[in-house]
């Protein structure tokens, strides 16, 4: 499964912009870009729910009740329902890994914690995206670390 997206960054050399995330130019956003954007979300999808189960008792036992991890999606900062990665490659779509709980927060922003996984921005005349580089990252790492952030 890794190798797809080794390849898939390799192959079409798309500009790292920094260890997590590559750029996406709007001439590289097609079919192939979202089948691996569909693959990566549902990735997500599985490790939220797994890492939510494995860390649901720690964070209660630090009053840190309903611990939710889940892949969040928006367009144009819109979430919508029945919104789904079919639609990856509209316009200010943005997916992520959402982490909240009730209880104390380091902020106050809407979840306690955030991963993004990919976002296109329109821009003025061409847009563009930022992809989360699997190729290079491992995403359940991540999840772990930031839920580890949240229980010191």
């Amino acid at each position: 499964m890794l190798d797809k997206f080794r390849k898939f960054f390799k192959k079409d050399m798309l500009e790292e912009i920094d260890d997590k995330y590559v750029f996406v130019p709007e001439s590289k956003i097609n079919e192939k870009l979202k089948r691996n954007i569909v693959e990566l979300e549902r990735l997500g999808e599985e490790w939220s729910k797994v890492l939510q189960r494995k860390y649901g008792n720690t964070f209660e036992s630090q009053g840190k009740q309903n611990l939710r991890i889940w892949v969040c999606r928006d367009i144009d900062g819109d979430e919508e329902e029945d919104l789904s990665s079919e639609r990856c490659l509209e316009k200010e779509y943005r997916s992520q890994i959402a982490i909240d709980y009730d209880g104390p927060k380091f902020d106050d922003d809407i979840y306690a914690d955030t991963i993004e996984l990919w976002y296109y921005f329109s821009g003025y005349s061409e847009g563009s995206g930022t992809l989360y580089d699997l190729s290079k990252n491992n995403l359940e790492k991540d999840i772990v670390e930031a839920l580890k952030t949240m229980l010191k």
